[in-house]
């Protein structure tokens, strides 16, 4: 083995001295051994930053078994792929076929013989290499396709944001929102980076919403909102069912972020937790973004205002365990709409209030004397 590269390392785990001892005498030329007399100490050495790279495992020793050991280890996705070989008295056919039905890949039996030992070592270690640098090449070209496909994913929400004549920043704010969301409702990173990834596609259907219903300066009368009310079932037909998770939860995104918790949203009118989380995650974070940020049809509303109009509508628009989520995030929130604000400057408290007074009586039901244009009525 080349000075160059540091060591592999094999814990030895057994409960007799002496077993260790010779384990250690075989094997310490080659490698670097730690050592562990109780099934115990062996789980503290394999869940620690440094995990080993093979484990000699005895069976019978008092607390924790071998066999429980390698049960956990197996069950553990950040650690099953540790080699492991038993080094045993036990000596029978049965007990050999169990041992490996758990997951081991080899069985030594005591008397040991170094050479056997040595060989067979070397032999795993070399096919836990193997498959380690398979898995690294796997992991980069699966990263560098899921970053194709956020490319392509942002890029198509930039085309839907052009089409309705929206800020720039919009999708990305939106989607940092959504993000922190996700992650104070608990629902753990993967998850949360799939929303935020996904969450620029929501309003691609208006693409195919004609532009005199979708900048018409004025109210949209009954014909044009049913239009309107069309563009998240062509935003999931542009995007398509696909197996891929990124690409349909970009599609449940386009469908569901205009549901609302009380059924009455649509286009398909889908009540509580009939909404896919991931439509009610995008709502609240869309409508934030929609009070607090300029558009080219209105100023900004102070974010306390806005935030008395979303309580409002916890539990008839919004999901109301979800606002409590938005309100953890708050924090975080409002520090991502401060680093993408867009360049326009907000109303004051005073001028807000003075616009009030004359946009009441043109804002859309729901949210009384804030929204004047028919894309934030939505």
């Amino acid at each position: 083995m080349s000075s160059l590269l540091p060591k592999q390392s094999i814990l030895v785990v057994d409960d007799t001295p002496e077993n260790i001892d010779l384990l250690t005498e075989v094997l310490c030329d080659d490698y670097r051994i730690r050592v562990a007399t109780s099934g115990e100490k062996a789980l503290k050495i394999v869940y620690s930053d440094e995990p080993p790279d093979l484990i000699l495992l005895d069976i019978m020793m008092p607390g924790l078994s071998g066999l429980e050991i390698c049960r956990r280890l197996k069950a553990n996705p950040d650690r099953r792929r540790i080699p492991i070989i038993f080094v045993t008295a036990m000596s029978t056919t049965e007990d050999e076929q169990l041992g490996l039905e758990l997951g081991a890949v080899d069985y030594i039996t005591k008397p040991i013989s170094p050479p056997i030992v040595r060989a067979r070592v070397r032999t795993h270690l070399a096919l836990y290499d193997q498959t380690r640098e398979l898995e690294r090449m796997v992991h980069q070209r699966t990263h560098e396709l899921l970053t194709t496909r956020q490319q392509i994913i942002r890029r198509l929400g930039r085309a839907a944001e052009f089409k309705d004549n929206e800020t720039g920043n919009h999708v990305l704010r939106m989607s940092h929102y959504a993000r922190l969301i996700a992650e104070a409702h608990g629902l753990g990173q993967e998850y949360a980076d799939t929303i935020f990834n996904t969450a620029p596609m929501h309003d691609i259907g208006k693409i195919g919403i004609p532009d005199a219903i979708l900048l018409k300066p004025g109210k949209l009368d009954a014909e044009e909102w049913k239009v309107m009310h069309q563009h998240p079932i062509m935003g999931a037909e542009i995007i398509g069912k696909h197996e891929n998770e990124l690409l349909e939860t970009a599609r449940i995104i386009a469908l569901t972020h205009h549901e609302k918790w009380d059924g009455s949203g649509y286009p398909q009118g889908l009540k509580g937790e009939n909404i896919p989380l991931e439509g009610r995650i995008v709502a609240i974070a869309d409508v934030f973004d929609a009070l607090v940020s300029v558009r080219p049809y209105k100023q900004a509303f102070p974010v306390e205002h806005s935030l008395g109009l979303m309580d409002a509508e916890s539990g008839r628009h919004f999901d109301p365990a979800l606002m409590k989520a938005f309100k953890l995030a708050l924090p975080e929130i409002l520090r991502v709409k401060e680093i993408y604000a867009d360049e326009y400057g907000a109303l004051t408290d005073l001028e807000f209030q003075i616009k009030e007074i004359y946009t009441h009586q043109n804002t859309p039901p729901g949210y009384p004397g804030v929204l004047t244009s028919p894309k934030a009525a939505e």
